[in-house]
């Protein structure tokens, strides 16, 4: 079984957790991967997510051999076997505690800022992790949440090796996974996008999860994310398309996603922006640009016109429901489809902005605004192109494509980061050079 991404893997694997609602589970996600993977399913099963935050105790000689973990609220796990195996000094051993508590301390605070931790006490705990290779961590916090209270303790992972899940059905009460493949190497395999989870996002994640439950009663329950947020089914020129519309009374714009290269409405990197956006006071629309059965053959990823068409057909149906500016946003191929949309929808329009469901605004993320070609010389939306300083192909081709603009535009170029922008604080640079240019140009 492979995954798009943790959204995808989240989303299936709250299928299969179904069963568990009725006892109005807790969530609790393992940093960092875990994390995204566990916010499908709370959000799914309309229950509260919360973080578990572990730290294995490694013996100093072998860190890989763990003598016990600690978690939140001074739970302590000691195998006193293996500390007499050891023959490590009591000395030694205390050392290891303090260090990995004041590690511990850092992360909680980090990920949960000055919410308090979801009490376990009596309740059924679901421990969400992207994948499993060895175990050892999710065994730990199986332990972790026994001591803190926990009346039931179910682990539920996407894809595990067989082995390591024979042995946590020892450790938790019930084991869900949705693949054991024999011929299992590493998690990130059977995903097509397992880069790395950003602190950001988890803590985005986490607050967005705790403002629902808030608007639900401590208990959890169906509510919406954020004030003015829905799911919505856009109508594409006669074709359904899934979609997140963030819409709240007070937003002066929205910015419509255009999503690439196979990536989804769930995209992590595309929703970290689109949360920082709404903060910000700005609308947002996720939505798929292909349907699930349109998505099976790749080819449609890379058909730009379809997808631009698409785009514009969306643009029509958002603007029947708000007055305000619209813009878009657009990764990868995306940014192709956003940039021909654009140039189609002003042509259509007549002269420029102002004239009917025109595009006010245009970002791109990592594009590949060079698959727009023609079109690139009819946009008249001003135009910001971001790239990673070490994404040096994709940056060449924007360079290329921008010499095609003849709108406002501007290149960014992100220092010392990637094309997915995973290294620390990029995407946190890309977010505020979005927001600040839908800030000046939408607001005209």
């Amino acid at each position: 079984m492979q995954f798009t991404d943790r959204a995808d893997a989240g989303a299936r694997l709250a299928e299969a957790l179904r069963h568990l609602a009725p006892e109005r589970p807790v969530v609790l996600g393992l940093p960092r991967g875990g994390v995204p993977v566990a916010f499908q399913v709370a959000r799914a099963l309309g229950v509260p997510l919360d973080v578990i935050v572990v730290r294995k105790l490694g013996v100093p000689y072998h860190r890989e051999l763990g003598f016990g973990a600690i978690g939140e609220g001074g739970v302590r796990v000691i195998s006193e076997d293996i500390v007499r195996s050891s023959r490590v000094g009591q000395q030694d051993l205390a050392a290891v505690e303090r260090a990995e508590e004041a590690e511990l301390a850092r992360q909680a605070a980090r990920f949960r800022g000055d919410r308090p931790r979801v009490d376990l006490t009596g309740r059924t705990v679901i421990l969400v992790d992207d994948g499993i290779a060895t175990g050892s961590t999710a065994a730990a916090a199986c332990e972790v949440v026994r001591a803190q209270g926990a009346g039931r303790v179910v682990l539920a992972v996407p894809v595990a090796p067989p082995d390591a899940i024979a042995w946590l059905a020892t450790e938790a009460d019930e084991v869900v996974c949705l693949s054991t493949p024999r011929a299992f190497r590493a998690v990130g395999e059977w995903y097509a996008d397992f880069s790395q989870t950003p602190d950001e996002e988890v803590v985005d994640l986490l607050a967005r999860a705790a403002a629902a439950t808030s608007a639900s009663g401590p208990s959890g329950g169906a509510s919406r994310e954020t004030s003015g947020s829905s799911a919505v089914e856009v109508d594409a020129g006669g074709t359904a398309l899934a979609g997140d519309l963030t819409l709240p009374e007070t937003a002066g714009a929205v910015v419509m996603f255009a999503h690439g290269s196979g990536s989804s409405r769930h995209s992590p990197r595309n929703r970290a922006v689109a949360a920082d956006l709404n903060r910000a006071g700005l609308g947002t629309l996720l939505f798929d640009l292909l349907t699930p059965a349109e998505e099976a053959d790749r080819a449609n990823v890379f058909d730009i016109e379809t997808l631009a068409a698409r785009l514009a057909d969306a643009t029509r149906w958002l603007r029947r429901r708000t007055s305000v500016p619209i813009g878009y946003f657009g990764a990868s191929t995306g940014a192709a489809a956003a940039l021909w949309a654009a140039a189609d929808l002003a042509a259509a329009a007549g002269n420029g902005p102002g004239d009917g469901p025109d595009v006010g605004a245009v970002v791109s993320r990592g594009g590949r605004p060079d698959l727009a070609g023609p079109r690139l010389a009819g946009v008249r939306a001003p135009t910001l192109l971001i790239v990673g300083g070490r994404d040096t192909t994709v940056l060449e081709l924007n360079r290329q494509a921008q010499r095609e603009l003849r709108c406002e535009n501007r290149l960014e170029v992100i220092p010392g980061a990637t094309h997915l922008f995973e290294e620390p604080g990029a995407l946190d640079e890309v977010a505020d050079l979005a927001r600040s240019w839908f800030n000046e140009y939408l607001s005209r």
